[in-house]
């Protein structure tokens, strides 16, 4: 019996095998923004591993638009050359690959985790960071430029760009990145946008920055391939952006040609951060499914299988996003489907004598 986790996903003219997705994950890992064996390996093993969609890191849509130096970029023909393999090797395995458009926007130049969050000076190789309001995300963060119309198309273009090198890479799925506190959730938050042009204010100016870039980036990928929204559905705090409006904006990106909404949350102030237990931001995506009438994707702390069979036979979203239970095991889905089908379909052949005792030798 098909279980609803391994069941297939139709979006526009691409099949995904089955409801599971590898939430993107940043690597700080990249020199140049290009991406090396480490991300072969990182994605490779996880289209291995059985999910149905493999989406790469945030991949920043211009230098200034990385949160590190060592960020993943696709401004340019040689990153989209070095991402066309890794991308190739992911669909081989019978998972479709997509990739994350980025801007880092205030929460740029900073160092990679393990070194810490502080600002990377100009003269250590970081670079002036721009967002709607001149705030700083926190004392040792940036202080952004306010960015004048002229940047704000100049970012706009740089989606567009990123979106046709995208297709040049040979990504089927492309996912814009407008929660987590970067730049396209800062003009959405009233928290981060203080702006009194026609880019701030009231949820219409606020939002038109995010319709802008979904309108030029529709115009350059292909109408036949999926385009995915990641939100931060909640500030998670007192008069900030919240899930009444991520319904509504969604209602709004829906005809523009937005396929699916990938539910996040929080991240825009340094306290704005949910309940950290199981599922905590799945009624986001069961709330924006059942009232903006588009698909789902429910991700943070889903860890077993039946949870996240449950999700989905229960209506709340269409497709599960994994990140951390995917780092600690690539092989989750094909884990997944014995657990809840009694067996797993799509072991590699060159694993298949090791897992399944019964092939032939």
């Amino acid at each position: 019996m098909t279980s609803n986790l391994f069941s297939p996903f139709d979006c526009r003219h691409v099949t995904f095998r089955n409801r599971i997705g590898v939430a993107p994950m940043c690597q700080y890992s990249s020199v140049d923004g290009l991406p090396n064996a480490w991300h072969m390996v990182h994605l490779g093993s996880r289209a291995v591993g059985g999910a149905g969609l493999v989406l790469f890191e945030a991949a920043a849509v211009s230098p200034e638009g990385r949160i590190s130096p060592a960020d993943l970029g696709l401004w340019n023909q040689r990153q989209a050359e070095a991402l066309r393999p890794i991308a190739d090797f992911v669909q081989a395995q019978g998972a479709v690959a997509g990739i994350q458009l980025a801007h880092a926007g205030r929460k740029g130049s900073t160092q990679v985790p393990w070194v810490g969050r502080a600002e990377v000076s100009v003269a250590d190789g970081g670079w002036e960071t721009m967002a709607p309001s001149a705030l700083r995300f926190q004392p040792a963060y940036p202080l952004p430029r306010e960015m004048p119309p002229s940047d704000i198309e100049r970012v706009i273009d740089s989606f567009r760009a990123s979106a046709r090198l995208a297709q040049a890479a040979g990504f089927q799925v492309l996912e814009l990145h407008m929660g987590h506190g970067y730049l396209a959730h800062e003009f959405l938050s009233p928290l981060t946008n203080q702006r009194e042009d026609h880019y701030g204010g009231g949820f219409e100016n606020r939002i038109r920055f995010a319709v802008e870039i979904v309108r030029a980036v529709r115009s350059e990928w292909p109408e036949h391939l999926p385009l995915f929204v990641r939100l931060s559905v909640t500030d998670w705090v007192d008069g900030g952006w919240d899930l009444g409006q991520s319904i509504q904006l969604a209602k709004i990106l829906r005809p523009l040609g937005v396929d699916l909404i990938d539910c996040s949350s929080g991240s825009i102030v340094p306290d704005s951060r949910g309940p950290q237990t199981p599922g905590f931001q799945v009624p986001f995506a069961a709330a924006i499914r059942a009232q903006a009438g588009i698909p789902t994707a429910a991700v943070g702390l889903i860890t077993q299988a039946r949870q996240a069979e449950d999700i989905l036979a229960q209506g709340q979203a269409d497709m599960v996003l994994l990140a951390r239970q995917l780092l600690v095991d690539p092989y989750w889905p094909l884990r997944a489907q014995a657990e809840l089908e009694g067996a797993s379909s799509h072991w590699p052949v060159q694993y298949e004598r090791a897992v399944n005792p019964q092939a032939k030798r």
